[in-house]
């Protein structure tokens, strides 16, 4: 699969990184199926946010309850590894909801996407898109 996403969404989340570091950041991607058309910042308020993250559940209802009234649909989710790659961390392998969400991981200046399946994480492809 391939995921679809704009160079200003490729450059948002690179600064949203940048930005939180040594605090990992996180938020919402927004779009269709595979295509990443936006994201939504959000606090990341888990306990130990520099090596873990947890999106605000108040970001996560307020994202869902615009997509059911016609807004963009939440195709994924977004984070950091301040000091680690863009893949997948154990944690991260633990805590993923094996939902076919789409995951961008930004680490070590670069932004990788995954799909979160039944499997576990499924490298995508990536095709940056500008209209």
């Amino acid at each position: 699969m391939i995921a679809q996403v704009s160079s200003a969404v490729l450059e948002r989340i690179l600064a949203e990184a940048a930005a939180a570091a040594p605090r990992e950041c996180c938020g919402i991607l927004l779009g269709d199926g595979a295509e990443v058309r936006a994201l939504e910042p959000a606090d990341n308020v888990h306990p130990a946010p520099k090596t873990h993250f947890e999106i605000d559940p108040r970001a996560l209802i307020d994202a869902h309850r615009a997509a059911r009234r016609g807004g963009p649909q939440v195709v994924g989710y977004y984070h950091s590894h301040p000091r680690g790659p863009a893949e997948p961390s154990p944690t991260d392998q633990a805590m993923a909801a094996r939902d076919g969400r789409v995951w961008a991981i930004a680490g070590q200046g670069e932004v990788r996407f995954w799909r979160d399946d039944e499997a576990g994480f499924e490298p995508l492809s990536l095709r940056v898109i500008d209209r």
